[in-house]
């Protein structure tokens, strides 16, 4: 059952429609003190594809870790709405934690194609809540502890753009200042979360620059992370049922996982 970020309607709400209206859907786990991860579909910032959400929650739900999966806003929403959205997510499911079984310290983030760039942006761009808030969620750190990013756009600039991405979120032809605030290579600092990427080498959408480009910032600012770049696969996997390559990609992220104390 979806739980509304905003019962009362979302900041820069344009209507009350589901796509107005975002939401999260937990998959959770039995017990106390669970691993979290929030889940963002990718989808260009048009649409969130099914097979990048419930499949991947219960894919973590195999290995221990409660999950949910993020409704955020997309075209005709543009910058920041995904990015309100995600860390209201992140705040809204520290503030049930109890309620949910879930340790409020190990609540990660994990995102495809799009998706992995409201992720990527959670992780550059985060608070430690507003104290002041009349609002109880939102006294709440909006940080994750991890970031899982897969065929990730990070850079909205060339020459490893997607632009499709680029034009629902920002437009066009952005100013200077905004594109910085969306261009996720150029925002990491010592302060990003522990990551895991991954990509394949040939993917024809999001080019396999952006996963490189955010190692190399992360490799600078001393953050640990994995990289995994496969030779050869389509955009859009999800899971990569059927490839027997590319499938194993969730081997490492559990092992990762487990070295970062998550399973």
């Amino acid at each position: 059952m979806e739980i509304l970020l905003w019962p009362d309607g979302a900041p820069l709400a344009k209507g009350t429609t589901p796509e107005d209206s975002p939401a999260i859907t937990p998959y959770l786990v039995e017990g106390k003190n669970n691993s979290a991860i929030i889940i963002c579909p990718g989808g260009g910032y048009a649409r969130r594809a099914h097979h990048e959400g419930e499949p991947v929650a219960k894919w973590l739900n195999s290995i221990g870790i409660s999950a949910f999966v993020l409704r955020y806003r997309v075209a005709p929403y543009q910058y920041p709405c995904a990015l309100l959205d995600i860390q209201r997510a992140i705040r809204m499911v520290r503030y049930r934690s109890n309620e949910y079984g879930i340790n409020p310290n190990k609540l990660g983030a994990l995102g495809f194609s799009a998706g992995g760039h409201v992720v990527a942006t959670a992780g550059t761009t985060f608070d430690t809540g507003d104290k002041n808030s009349k609002d109880p969620i939102d006294k709440l750190s909006s940080r994750p502890e991890l970031l899982i990013l897969c065929y990730p756009v990070i850079t909205m600039r060339e020459p490893f753009l997607h632009s499709g991405s680029k034009d629902n979120l920002i437009g066009s032809t952005p100013d200077e200042e905004l594109l910085k605030k969306v261009c996720n290579d150029e925002r990491v600092t010592v302060e990003t979360p522990p990551t895991f990427l991954w990509h394949t080498s040939d993917d024809a959408s999001v080019p396999v620059g952006n996963s490189l480009l955010f190692a190399q910032e992360l490799n600078k600012n001393k953050v640990l992370f994995d990289l995994h770049v496969f030779a050869k696969g389509r955009h859009g996997l999800g899971l990569a049922d059927g490839e027997e390559h590319v499938s194993t990609w969730t081997n490492p992220c559990t092992t990762w996982l487990k070295f970062n104390n998550f399973v």
